[in-house]
């Protein structure tokens, strides 16, 4: 049995308008619908899509917050609306817009606060609040008000809340959003311990693809809320016909190159720029390159994510 399996979900809203006169007119209003998909323990699985895409409805879906309409839901072997109180003990959700931590109280405070409510006992807390601690980080911090943290401290004040009980499945709701590139990378590289060490299972929404290309080898992208892809970054590029490039610089300007398995797309001078695709080695084209031609720099360009989902999205 996966960890997380949704099947035909479906959830709609009723949605309540003015009509001429005094008269309120209804829709129906489907955020999410015919939804599939499973993931399994360990996975770290970027879920993106546009916005109103679906995406905030179906992590409340798998959180217990919202009761699905129809299809099946199962987290943990257990359905999250029947069973939140269950679930919340298997789950840490973390929502970048939002926090979980007491305003006006210290961080140490807020910690202590938590390992009450989920019941964790002391040496299991401390063990794993030194652990968090260090790993982002945060131990000059314990006695600081949360008001007073920036935002990327605040940000990782959230993750070690989301984490001092054990969950099995971390939500991750745009978990970097606002933080500088420092704070980005820290976060990123302790996101990667924690899966490889713990084993942790992350469900990462963002509208930030460097975090899904740096953290996730799979992809779930979601439009009008239904999954309209579901695989790996390779596959992705080859959905979005995408392709790498090899720039070449010349000693002196010279016609296209020609060599198997590349087309010239551009030409400046002695620079010119070949296109292969994506799932092919740049070896053997490199070693053609330089050994019919007088090459002084050559670099190879990966295909631009962003540049795969815009048009998967205008699709």
């Amino acid at each position: 049995m996966s960890l997380i399996e949704v099947k035909d979900l479906e959830r709609t809203f009723t949605v309540r308008a003015k009509g001429p006169g005094r008269r309120r007119t209804t829709r129906e209003v489907r955020a999410v619908h015919d939804l599939s998909f499973a993931v399994e323990a360990g996975e770290m699985v970027g879920y993106i899509g546009p916005n109103g895409a679906g995406k905030s409805t179906t992590i409340k879906m798998l959180t217990g917050i919202l009761v699905p309409t129809s299809g099946h839901l199962r987290v943990s072997g257990l359905e999250p609306s029947r069973h939140r109180t269950e679930l919340a003990r298997r789950i840490g959700v973390v929502f970048g817009q939002r926090t979980t931590l007491w305003w006006d109280l210290p961080l140490r405070d807020s910690f202590e606060l938590l390992r009450k409510i989920y019941r964790v006992p002391e040496d299991r807390h401390r063990r794993n609040l030194g652990e968090y601690l260090e790993l982002l980080d945060l131990g000059d911090l314990l006695d600081t008000p949360v008001r007073q943290l920036s935002l990327g401290q605040r940000m990782r004040g959230d993750i070690v809340a989301a984490l001092l009980h054990d969950p099995e499945i971390l939500y991750l709701d745009e978990p970097t959003i606002g933080l500088d590139v420092v704070s980005k990378g820290r976060l990123r590289e302790f996101l990667r311990t924690l899966n490889v060490e713990r084993g942790t299972t992350l469900l990462l929404t963002t509208h930030d693809l460097q975090d899904i290309e740096a953290l996730c080898r799979r992809v779930i992208v979601i439009d009008h809320g239904t999954a309209v892809f579901d695989g790996d970054l390779a596959g992705l590029h080859r959905e979005g016909g995408s392709t790498r490039t090899l720039v070449v610089d010349l000693v002196d300007e010279a016609p296209p190159i020609s060599v198997p398995g590349a087309q010239v797309r551009r030409i400046e001078g002695p620079r010119q720029w070949l296109s292969f695709a994506t799932d092919a080695s740049a070896a053997p084209i490199v070693a053609a390159v330089a050994a019919s031609y007088d090459v002084a720099d050559l670099s190879i360009q990966e295909p631009d994510i962003e540049d795969v989902i815009r048009d998967l999205y205008s699709r």
